[in-house]
């Protein structure tokens, strides 16, 4: 009688955690170092260290959005680019639309706020490894009117502007000056501002304020 060959045992997700608050960052360093399959191959506190500690055996990194030397979100766009198979979850005290936003346009697969219960955070992190998006229960609802929002700048207003312009000229409309706009986009300023002349070119308006004029005329900008 031949003998069984056991199955190998799947790898561990191996998981970075980048949070510039050494007491949370230790915390969940020791809580994702209890679950079953995970593993944490490395922890960073800024985002020099980031992108320093992350390589491609890396599946999840835990992604704080304020830290010492610059943006979580900055440091998501420029490992996402890198490392195309990276999952970043994004674990934060901000529950704003800017910062969620701005979060998922960078790459990021999941949003918890530093509130979640270990049974939650852990659900998140095999969630985001297995390619699902996540987003924790205190952001869910703002997650869908972000989309019910999206979905009103996509309309049939203004057909002569791409998607993306429209999109600028409703944040314009609800008063976002230029540097708002690049945050909350993901877009550099120098984007922001040709999709702006872009606009006020299409729209054959002589300024912003002509441009917002037509904007909330034609609905836009009006729930500010």
């Amino acid at each position: 009688m031949s003998a069984s060959i056991a199955s190998p045992s799947p790898s561990p997700i191996r998981v970075v955690v980048v949070d510039d608050h050494p007491v949370f960052r230790l915390g969940m360093v020791a809580l994702l170092s209890t679950l079953d399959g995970m593993e944490v191959a490395a922890q960073a506190s800024s985002v020099a260290e980031a992108l320093d500690v992350v390589d491609a055996e890396v599946d999840v990194v835990l992604m704080d959005l304020e830290l010492g030397d610059g943006s979580g979100v900055d440091a998501t766009r420029r490992l996402v680019q890198a490392y195309p198979a990276l999952r970043v979850l994004v674990v934060t005290m901000h529950e704003d639309d800017e910062s969620l936003v701005a979060s998922v346009r960078a790459g990021a697969r999941g949003y918890l706020v530093k509130g979640a219960d270990p049974a939650e955070v852990e659900r998140a992190v095999r969630a985001v490894a297995n390619g699902e998006m996540i987003l924790g229960a205190a952001v869910a609802a703002r997650a869908m009117t972000f989309m019910a929002a999206s979905h009103r700048v996509r309309s049939t207003v203004f057909p002569e502007l791409t998607d993306r312009e429209r999109e600028v000229l409703d944040l314009v409309a609800r008063g976002h000056d230029n540097a708002s706009i690049s945050r909350r986009l993901v877009l550099s300023p120098k984007t922001v501002r040709n999709h702006v002349s872009n606009v006020l070119a299409k729209l054959g308006v002589p300024d912003r304020s002509a441009a917002i004029v037509r904007a909330r005329d034609a609905g836009l900008g009006l729930d500010a």
